[in-house]
């Protein structure tokens, strides 16, 4: 017991003496981090907390000022009308149509085409590339594109939300970048596709059997990417589509906001109201002040859900795109 105990001591002894010491200099900045680190942290999570707080709150607390991040008299009537709301259900399964479907044919078309890109035996590859630039800085514009897509008679169709913005050139330029690198942990090495080639292994299949089970980083930026656009998107669909039951959720939830300020509006010009029509007016203004915060709770929940499942690939396969050479 004796012999253990010195021997643990010294072990400590050892230890102690191995760890560096810092320098004054050295503790500053390693504290400075830590209070930078901290404040970043209360800045990300300060409005996060307050907009879910806010959206479960009394919507006078809230106008007035007291409520700063705990909510105060909790109530979920925000919600209640939210979802009382029928057609958020229709939204709903439409968004997710869209997000699944969009993003695998985003999928379909850019990956085969940054790995093209990224060969070093891809000819004309420069200008190929430069004709993908090119749709970065200049557009049609929304006329033309309206146009267009009456042409192709893709107006009112589902099929319009999911063709437009098939590709994304910057998506495109960072997963060429992956598999530009030629790492062996994350990407195939040059030699690897020479070899499969040789035996007798299609372009296509160096890409199925070699490229894509090596770059499961990559493709989860990509679908990250593509999906959040795909979830958020509401433009295209109040331009192109007319029928309701096609409408994505996002477009729903702006009429929710929409209708509040409407709302709103009522009330600053209600002059000649009764007390009665008046105090049921404030009450809907109240009520429409608090849904715009539930609106934001609504529309977020699922990639919140989903970010933290994939923020592992996530973070690996940005950093991985974003170096160059």
């Amino acid at each position: 017991m004796e012999e253990e105990r010195n021997m643990n001591v010294s072990i400590h002894a050892a230890s102690r003496r191995s760890k560096p010491r810092l320098s004054r200099g050295d503790r500053v900045f390693v504290w400075v981090n830590y209070a930078l680190l901290i404040l970043i942290t209360i800045v990300t999570l300060y409005p996060l907390l307050f907009v879910i707080s806010a959206s479960i709150s009394d919507p006078k607390a809230v106008a007035s000022g007291k409520m700063i991040l705990l909510p105060i008299d909790p109530t979920l009537e925000a919600y209640r009308f939210i979802f009382n709301y029928q057609e958020i259900w229709t939204g709903y399964a439409n968004t997710i149509f869209y997000t699944f479907f969009g993003t695998l044919i985003n999928l379909a078309l850019t990956v085969p085409a940054a790995y093209a890109l990224s060969r070093r035996d891809c000819p004309c590859k420069g200008f190929i590339m430069t004709l993908f630039m090119i749709t970065m800085y200049f557009g049609g514009g929304l006329i033309p594109g309206y146009l267009n897509i009456r042409q192709l008679g893709l107006l009112n169709s589902r099929a319009v939300l999911l063709i437009c913005g098939a590709v994304s050139t910057y998506n495109l330029i960072v997963a060429r970048t992956t598999w530009q690198r030629r790492s062996p942990r994350t990407t195939s090495p040059w030699e690897l596709h020479e070899a499969a080639f040789l035996d007798g292994c299609s372009d296509f299949g160096i890409l199925r059997r070699i490229v894509l089970p090596l770059s499961s980083p990559i493709i989860v930026v990509l679908i990250l990417y593509y999906g959040v656009t795909h979830w958020n998107s509401y433009f295209n669909a109040l331009i192109y589509l007319t029928s309701r039951e096609k409408y994505p959720l996002q477009v729903f939830l702006r009429e929710i906001l929409t209708l509040g300020q409407f709302v709103s509006d009522q009330l600053m010009n209600a002059d000649n109201l009764s007390p009665d029509a008046m105090q049921e007016l404030i009450k809907q203004a109240d009520t429409a002040n608090m849904i715009k915060y539930a609106v934001i709770i609504v529309s977020t929940v699922p990639m919140m859900v989903i970010y933290p499942w994939v923020q592992k690939y996530f973070a690996k396969g940005i950093m991985i795109g974003s170096v160059k050479g």
